[in-house]
């Protein structure tokens, strides 16, 4: 994808649902559903290849959530692999060196950050000014005080993910500044529609 921060941009204005995939099953659904954009939550480095290709070929971005991906470890070669050896757009990390080696080997980035206290919402300034990842997203989505927050510290496209149980979820997220919701419930999927 020649400018996948573009397209994600695009994509989340029109359709501000992320399909989070985590088996075969939601796979199928996935390229079924009206999701512009797949977040890959599971595989191992013998399938992860035949998974972004099957998104690929539904016309979706791939987005690898690399620390997930079985076999890969969480070193900067886990990137290489996945841009050597798949045709996945981008990955999303936890791990803010991950995010800066995907950045320096042109993959899209999503750094993940867990909002579960004051020291992680401190420290999301610093990683993000230091690792420069195209998107933020925090969970759990609910927070919409701390979307609020967190885009006055970051100048990143923000998404939120995590515990997203319904259409009131979704606004509330998107109410708060976030440009797009990240979820595995597939109810929330259809949506986008």
């Amino acid at each position: 994808m020649e400018n996948a921060l573009q397209y994600f941009l695009d994509s989340t204005e029109g359709t501000p649902i992320i399909a989070g995939i985590k088996n075969d099953e939601w796979l199928k659904a996935c390229k079924e559903s009206s999701c512009d954009i797949v977040y890959i939550l599971y595989g191992d480095v013998c399938s992860i290849a035949d998974i972004v290709e099957e998104v690929k070929e539904a016309g979706k971005m791939a987005v690898v959530h690399v620390d997930l991906i079985t076999g890969l470890s969480t070193r900067d070669i886990s990137v290489d692999f996945i841009k050597k050896y798949t045709k996945a757009d981008g990955i999303i990390s936890t791990k803010p060196f991950l995010i800066k080696r995907a950045n320096e080997l042109g993959l899209f980035t999503v750094q993940r950050f867990f909002m579960i206290d004051a020291i992680t919402y401190a420290n999301i300034k610093k990683h993000v000014k230091e690792n420069n990842p195209d998107v933020v997203e925090i969970m759990p989505a609910g927070l919409t005080k701390m979307i609020r927050y967190v885009l006055e510290q970051v100048d990143k496209p923000l998404v939120a993910s995590g515990l997203v149980l319904d259409q009131e979820d979704v606004m509330g997220a998107l109410k708060a500044g976030a440009i797009a919701v990240s979820t595995t419930n597939m109810e929330v999927w259809k949506l986008n529609e």
